[in-house]
């Protein structure tokens, strides 16, 4: 369950014009937070586990354990798997698990 986030569901909406025809798929992946009053753009996919901050204005895709903070939203850095920020070190401060960088991706190590 998600605090008042907000999906939108065509690109440039109009009361007075039916856009049905435009309606576009978002996909939230397993395991993704929203943060309270963000607002999720139709069309984008928000990877496994990422982590969209409160407030957040998501424009484009997010990738598998993103962080993405702002209006419009920016990719700032890396969570994991338990939703801790991750440092350079990449190992998450709760569990311990290792995670790494792969063609600009995170994945776990573990």
């Amino acid at each position: 369950m998600w605090p008042s986030v907000v999906f939108t569901n065509v690109l440039n909406p109009r009361a007075f014009i039916e856009r049905k025809t435009e309606f576009r798929d978002t996909i939230v992946g397993k395991g993704a937070t929203l943060g309270a009053n963000s607002t999720i753009l139709c069309g984008v996919t928000i990877g496994a586990f990422a982590l969209v901050a409160a407030g957040a204005v998501v424009t484009k895709d997010v990738p598998p354990y993103g962080l993405v903070k702002g209006n419009p939203g920016r990719h700032v850095g890396w969570v994991s798997k338990a939703g801790e920020v991750l440092d350079e070190t990449l190992i998450c401060p709760r569990d311990g698990s290792r995670y790494q960088i792969v063609a600009g991706m995170l994945q776990s190590a573990s």
